[in-house]
């Protein structure tokens, strides 16, 4: 079979689509259609799959030039769309978020209701809140597949709970002793595992510093810090002798060694980031990115710590003195205990074979709704 991924912009967006297709490559061809000016343009090739652009923009809520702009853009997508699913002739397509799935999936929609061959339509929806594009595009696929269940009733009938897929790595850690030498940390001490992306969060290596510097880290705790690449040098200038208790790297492409360290992670709230903490089983303290669109991170922790497995503090109220007043409540064992018991809980299933058994439930039906 051909399977198409339709989606990008952003690491919520690939990296979900990138764990499916690798779990697909050996008894499936791969496509990935994205934008020419987005991460897609490197993260997609790097992974060893051909990546088809098309044009889009962002939809528009507002009348003006610019609606007309993205209206023309589109609809060149689309044409570029139609033109690709009766080349690919796709099996199943997955649209995985962001606006440069639109054009994909109404061309593939057209195609069925002009009765020419036309894939299943499934959408992967990462976040608690789904964005725009997300909700346009729900009445017109097959299934919707995601972590969270939407909060409009309406939208429940195609909602299949999932999960959010990862890299298969994740899925069966390394042996923690092993991580943490290869990670120069102690084997005697408790890990706290900072994550902000690869270009880091501002806010929350500030807080770091301020705690590392203040000595306000709880006892028998450790750091590893994973600044970002833009912070890394001005992290490091500002810990100068004060970073003896934190291991500071400035990101991991692989972070399987990191998680099997990490007894409690303090990170953003993104959708590849809560998908990671939930198959890996690992606590954590969240502060949402406040400029996220429509606050959907703020959402997604929510959700996360509704289920007793993470804490969320607001990126406007996280300085030093809050983080060692909320590190310190959380690495009380029994409390760390507690949130660590909820996370493994949901790490009890993979989503990555949830949504493998999706899309063989999906080929073989024989008609469509």
């Amino acid at each position: 079979m051909t399977v198409v991924f339709a989606g990008g912009g952003t690491g919520g967006h690939l990296y979900p689509a990138i764990a499916l297709a690798d779990a697909l490559r050996d008894r499936a061809e791969i496509a990935f259609v994205g934008s020419a000016d987005r991460l897609e343009r490197t993260i997609v090739p790097n992974a060893g799959y051909r990546l088809y652009t098309v044009a889009a923009r962002p939809l528009q809520r507002k009348v003006g030039w610019q609606l007309v702009a993205t209206a023309a853009a589109n609809a060149r997508g689309f044409v570029a769309s139609l033109g690709l699913l009766r080349r690919l002739r796709p099996s199943i397509l997955i649209a995985t978020g962001g606006y440069v799935c639109f054009p994909v999936v109404v061309a593939a929609k057209v195609r069925r209701v002009l009765r020419l061959p036309a894939p299943r339509i499934a959408l992967l929806e990462p976040n608690a809140v789904p964005g725009l594009t997300s909700r346009l595009l729900a009445p017109l696929v097959d299934e919707v597949w995601g972590a969270f269940p939407p909060a409009d009733a309406r939208r429940t009938a195609k909602f299949v709970r999932t999960g959010v897929p990862v890299r298969a790595n994740l899925e069966h850690l390394p042996e923690r002793a092993s991580a943490l030498a290869r990670l120069g940390l102690r084997s005697d001490r408790k890990t706290l595992m900072v994550v902000g992306g690869s270009q880091g969060a501002r806010t929350i290596n500030d807080a770091v510093i301020g705690l590392l510097a203040g000595d306000r880290l709880p006892p028998q705790w450790q750091v590893l810090h994973l600044t970002g690449d833009a912070e890394f040098d001005r992290v490091r200038s500002a810990l100068g002798g004060n970073s003896g208790a934190s291991a500071l790297r400035p990101y991991l492409s692989d972070v399987a060694d990191a998680y099997a360290a990490a007894d409690l992670v303090l990170a953003r709230a993104g959708a590849s980031t809560l998908g990671e903490l939930i198959a890996v089983g690992r606590p954590a303290v969240l502060v949402p990115y406040p400029f996220a669109a429509e606050d959907h991170q703020t959402r997604n922790a929510a959700a996360l710590a509704a289920t007793g497995a993470a804490v969320v503090v607001a990126d406007r109220s996280l300085d030093a003195e809050r983080l060692a007043e909320v590190l310190h409540a959380v690495c009380a064992p029994e409390r760390l205990s507690a949130m660590r018991a909820a996370a493994e809980r949901l790490a009890a299933e993979s989503p990555t074979a949830t949504i493998l058994a999706r899309i063989d439930a999906l080929l073989a039906r024989r008609t469509l709704a």
